[in-house]
């Protein structure tokens, strides 16, 4: 081996570095981007849970109650007089939970049967077994201070309360409180219903932009589209012939992927097939139209396939709220995410599959998707033209 041949190469390819900054991009911008977004945007406790607190009883006992949510950083309580109030705020997605403080509870307290309801929205599992553990060492520590006669000032912490401090309810004792917990949407309380439908976000998140993403940088690279340009086609012409025949290709896909859920998966769809099929043609559109767009604006097959990893695959996954609840995270990084049209997606297939037909979510989300349909079709067509640069 000779020093001199090799100084040579490593300097041949120190300047073929510098003079590529998709590999600086590659190398540095990505990993930097991942850790910190990873490492300081990304929780899995679960802060900051809107709940509505129904107090039937509006006696200082019941309100005592529930003082713990007062200032602790695991609740957003919202006080109200009825369940009709408090289901609609569920039905909106303003609240997560619902606890209800009976109009009797003060008086079977003293008879040692305080019940309290605790009603979660199974349809993300996480929040809601986080949620019920939470409110019930939250309740088995204002127990502990009511029996043993000591004042509640402010709200016990919640964190840190160990499971041996769960209520035993064999005993009637005066103060006894139990918590009768259910979930709305997800009887069987398992995982898989709530992963299903996010898995098929991202399903056709890697089908829409990453099959098409290769498209328009192919021709470019293999030179096929300089053939297209001397015909009479219009640039729109080359484009929906693009998207046309991938678009039933991610419908394909997209009903493999229904099949499996509800027969393979056993996952229940309570809402409408059409809205589900509606809401999926529209973030396929989106999907195929963003894929063209960087495709078309790079025209180079291994810096659209970064690119197209970059935005739409890892958001898809990280900042749609699949894994992560985006209430447990900073501000900056769930405003990044409520500009992701996965996250408008994600939620809509969730309260489909799971919640059903809830007017103000398919309104509010189907709308933003149309809206993104739009946007990426439209820089698709702006940014495909019949010339040569």
């Amino acid at each position: 081996m000779s020093f001199r041949r090799l100084r040579a190469l490593i300097y041949k390819e120190c300047l073929q570095l510098t003079r590529d900054p998709s590999s600086f991009f590659i190398g540095l911008v990505i990993p930097a981007l991942l850790i910190f977004l990873i490492g300081f945007g990304m929780s899995m406790d679960v802060t900051h849970i809107p709940t509505a607190v129904v107090l039937e009883d509006s006696s200082p006992t019941a309100r005592s109650v529930v003082s713990f949510m007062n200032e602790s950083p695991y609740f957003s309580p919202r006080y109200v007089t009825s369940m009709q109030e408090a289901k609609q705020l569920m039905d909106e997605r303003r609240a997560e939970a619902i606890l209800r403080i009976p109009g009797d509870f003060s008086a079977r307290l003293s008879e040692g049967r305080g019940k309290v309801q605790l009603i979660t929205y199974g349809v993300d599992t996480t929040i809601a077994n986080a949620t019920t553990t939470y409110v019930q060492n939250g309740i088995a520590r204002w127990q502990q201070s009511y029996l043993s006669g000591t004042a509640i000032n402010g709200a016990p912490a919640v964190a840190g309360m160990s499971s041996s401090a769960t209520l035993a309810t064999s005993s009637i004792v005066p103060g006894s409180v139990t918590v009768d917990s259910r979930q709305w949407f997800n009887d069987a309380n398992t995982s898989t219903w709530m992963f299903i439908p996010g898995l098929i976000v991202i399903v056709m998140t890697l089908v829409g932009v990453f099959l098409t993403a290769l498209v328009m940088a192919r021709e470019w690279e293999r030179g096929t589209l300089e053939s297209l340009f001397v015909t009479p086609m219009h640039a729109s012409e080359i484009v929906f012939a693009k998207i046309i025949p991938y678009f039933g290709v991610a419908m394909i896909g997209f009903f493999i992927c229904l099949l499996s859920a509800r027969y393979v998966y056993e996952v229940p769809i309570e809402g409408s097939i059409f809205l589900i099929l509606f809401a999926s043609v529209e973030y396929v559109l989106v999907a195929i139209g963003m894929g063209l767009t960087i495709s078309s604006v790079l025209k180079n097959q291994f810096l659209s396939c970064q690119l197209a990893l970059l935005v739409s695959l890892l958001p898809t996954i990280m900042l749609s709220g699949f894994i992560f609840d985006l209430r447990s995270v900073p501000t900056a990084v769930n405003v990044i995410s409520h500009l992701m049209p996965a996250t408008y997606y994600m939620d809509l297939l969730k309260s489909l599959f799971l919640a059903g037909n809830n007017p103000v979510i398919i309104y509010k989300n189907c709308a933003i998707l149309a809206g993104y349909a739009a946007l990426f079709i439209g820089l698709s067509l702006l940014v495909t033209r019949k010339r040569l640069d």
